[in-house]
């Protein structure tokens, strides 16, 4: 009997754990995405502030990479949430200036 609920606790922690990482992935695209608006206004003439976006750009290639060279398997999920960061955070910055 401990033996199940201990079973049924840990499927528990698994979803939870899925859930998570789903939803984090999902807003790590959206904080990305949200880069679009400072775009246009960079390219509109109400340029920004470039170190946040690029500071962003670093950071989405770091685990991207880190992602990547996973000794165990590729971590799609960080790969897929942070490539976007990538592109969109060095427009973001190069627009800018």
């Amino acid at each position: 009997m401990g033996y199940k609920m201990e079973n049924k606790q840990q499927v528990k922690r698994e979803k939870s754990f899925l859930i998570i990482g789903r939803i984090a992935s999902v807003i790590s695209v959206l904080m990305y995405v949200s880069y679009i608006a400072q775009i246009i206004s960079n390219l509109q003439g109400q340029k920004g502030n470039p170190v946040q976006p690029l500071v962003a750009a670093v950071n989405a290639t770091l685990w991207v990479i880190y992602a990547w060279i996973n000794p165990v398997k590729r971590d799609w999920p960080i790969i897929i949430a942070n490539a976007p960061g990538i592109i969109l955070g060095l427009i973001a910055g190069i627009t800018c200036f």
